[in-house]
């Protein structure tokens, strides 16, 4: 009995960690509208702090508890540094490219963490007078986990009087409700999401700081954190601190328990509540329906127009440029521009399902690998020729599309986005763990293309032929009666479904549609790497896509196409450079600053004869 009550006490101190974490991560999404991808960063960042502030001082109570306050503070001022000359920049910007922003301050914190730190694993120092560990019922429990038990109730207390029992309380709460009449009763919105940003980064370093005792600082926590996060502030619904509460204390005994009794589902546990949570309610534990937001007129409208004339000639010359590249360009160049190619496919299919449907996803990898392990499983088991292969693969993806489809275009916003990330996980997880048949994290091997294609030359135009084949027929779509519809979707549930439009049924065939072509994309990968592993279907090449996706622009129809280019021309460039991290995140940090509609959709507003295609006499939209 003494060792379940010690699990559960373990649960309950791991959860309070994360509580700090989520707790922050909630109020600055629920003031600023900002899914901050940095948060695990500032909370790496107080856990190194710390562990250098209180070695630098003597070895005392007082110095411990006042090295793990400094170090909270510390990543407070860093929080307001980014959101004063990054984040406030880019408030009117689309929400979604605050996420690419936040993501180049997760890239450059990296690098800089590394070399002001160094690249050790740092084993954190005892608290003084808490070194010990107690019985019960013969089994010991740390004294350090029973002080983090009862830490984590007073904080949500001091949150919930700041928030109840204070002026700057109550603006928050009004902030959260309706941002544009508190800015219209004249409170000062820089200085309020500034102090919420401050407040929610000082909670995320002091996650960092407080478990240093526990879990040392590492290079690799900000992403091990923000995962679970992320989870927990959805479960517990977004913006709740209450439910960010309960949801850490969900998550923290599951965790805790799922290792005696389920091990082999720790990699997922999280993801599968989260799931089952979305699913049964849409939004979280304690959550409340978030506000459908109107799309400006404008959006779309002088973007997502038929190609003119002078845009086909463009096209076309670029397509002869593709033709000849073989003529002129090494074995090198072709696979490069192989690769952009098919990324670009992936990003389209992302972008159809994002931009004219709506749907943002965290998970889109899962199609993308999925058709690179599909593929790639029917020719190592079936032995089937490649082009049957490439057939199946993206058939295989739809109907993946559809089951997944059907749970998460009921929902929307983060949620939507958040429960694609979850049924990502899931489908990897299947992948690293079932060895026997995916081969586990060893991959598999020996995709090698038929013979008949097995010549570079040729493997590029047969690349190509798919991946540009693809991206017309998405665009091609775009401009038929369902991709009208599917912006109308979009604009307007309410509308759309009072003319008697199907939004629901519309949005999922959307998705499977997107599933079909991210499949083909991933299924000509597999032939031209000639092996897969699971990182194709892991959270980075998730968000590898959605980035290029922004960083594009979902504005424009040709972003997709650009964001991917310039995603695989910079990382080939710049991955071979020491802190290329921080050389790739000011990069997109300037390309954030100075396109906040991403690349293809600023110079598609300004040279609109270049970029997208002009106005037709007669086109009108959904």
């Amino acid at each position: 009995m003494g060792f379940y009550i010690v699990q559960f006490l373990t649960g309950l101190s791991d959860a309070a960690t994360l509580f700090f974490v989520a707790a922050g991560l909630s109020l600055i999404f629920g003031v600023t509208r900002i899914v901050n991808m940095a948060h695990g960063s500032f909370y790496m960042v107080g856990a190194y702090v710390a562990y250098f502030t209180i070695s630098a001082l003597p070895h005392s109570g007082f110095s411990f508890w006042g090295g793990i306050l400094v170090a909270a503070f510390a990543v407070g001022i860093v929080g307001v540094i980014v959101e004063v000359f990054l984040l406030r920049r880019l408030y009117r910007a689309p929400e979604l490219f605050l996420l690419m922003a936040t993501f180049a301050v997760v890239l450059v914190i990296q690098d800089l963490a590394r070399w002001a730190f160094g690249p050790e694993d740092l084993l954190g120092p005892m608290a003084p007078g808490l070194e010990g560990s107690i019985n019960i019922l013969g089994a010991l429990m740390p004294v350090y986990d029973l002080v983090l038990i009862i830490a984590a109730p007073l904080v949500l207390v001091a949150i919930w009087f700041l928030l109840n029992r204070t002026r700057w309380g109550v603006l928050v709460r009004a902030a959260t409700e309706d941002r544009e009449m508190l800015g219209a009763l004249g409170v000062n919105q820089k200085w309020l999401f500034t102090s919420v940003v401050f407040l929610g980064s000082f909670l995320a370093g002091l996650g960092g700081a407080i478990q240093l005792p526990k879990g040392g600082a590492d290079l690799l926590m900000d992403m091990n954190v923000i995962a679970a996060a992320f989870v927990i502030v959805v479960v517990g619904g977004m913006g709740s601190i209450p439910g960010a509460f309960l949801a850490a204390v969900i998550i923290g005994e599951l965790g805790s328990f799922g290792v005696l009794f389920l091990p082999q589902s720790t990699l997922v546990m999280m993801f599968l509540v989260m799931a089952v949570v979305l699913v049964i309610r849409p939004y979280g534990l304690l959550g409340k329906p978030e506000a459908q937001e109107a799309v400006p007129e404008e959006s779309f409208e002088s973007i997502m127009r038929p190609a003119s004339m002078k845009m086909r000639l463009i096209g076309l010359f670029l397509l002869v440029v593709i033709l000849l590249l073989p003529a002129v360009a090494g074995r090198y160049q072709l696979i490069l521009f192989g690769e952009m190619a098919m990324f670009a496919l992936a990003c389209m299919s992302l972008y159809f399902m994002m931009g004219p449907g709506g749907m943002v996803s965290f998970g889109h990898a899962a199609f993308f690998g999925g058709g690179a392990y599909a593929a790639a499983l029917i020719t190592h088991y079936v032995h089937t020729p490649m082009g049957l292969a490439l057939l199946l693969a993206p058939v295989c993806m739809g109907l993946l599309a559809l089951i997944i489809g059907w749970f998460c275009v009921r929902l929307s916003g983060v949620y939507l986005a958040m429960l694609t990330l979850a049924f990502a996980q899931i489908c990897w997880s299947i992948v690293f763990q079932w060895s026997g048949f995916t081969g586990g994290d060893d991959g598999i091997l020996g995709i090698w293309p038929a013979k008949w294609a097995s010549n570079e030359v040729i493997f590029y135009y047969l690349t190509m032929v798919i991946s540009i084949g693809g991206i017309l027929l998405l665009r091609f779509l775009l401009f038929t009666p369902f991709g009208y519809t599917m912006r109308a979707c979009r604009d307007s549930r309410l509308r759309a479904g009072s003319i008697g439009i199907n939004v629901t049924r519309h949005q999922w065939f959307s998705f499977a549609v997107a599933g079909v072509f991210a499949g083909l994309a991933g299924g000509i990968y597999v032939f031209s790497k000639g092996s897969v592993f699971p990182d194709e279907m892991s959270i980075p090449r998730s968000f590898d896509i959605l980035l290029s996706v922004l960083l594009g622009g979902i504005e424009s129809i040709s972003g997709p196409i650009i964001g991917s280019s310039a995603f695989i021309w910079l990382e080939d460039k710049i991955s071979q450079i020491d802190f290329w991290r921080l050389i790739l995140g000011c990069i997109f940090i300037f390309l954030v600053s100075a396109f906040p509609q991403g690349i293809g959709g600023y110079f598609g507003t300004r040279f609109g004869s270049l970029l997208s295609s002009a106005p037709e006499k007669g086109d009108g939209m959904a």
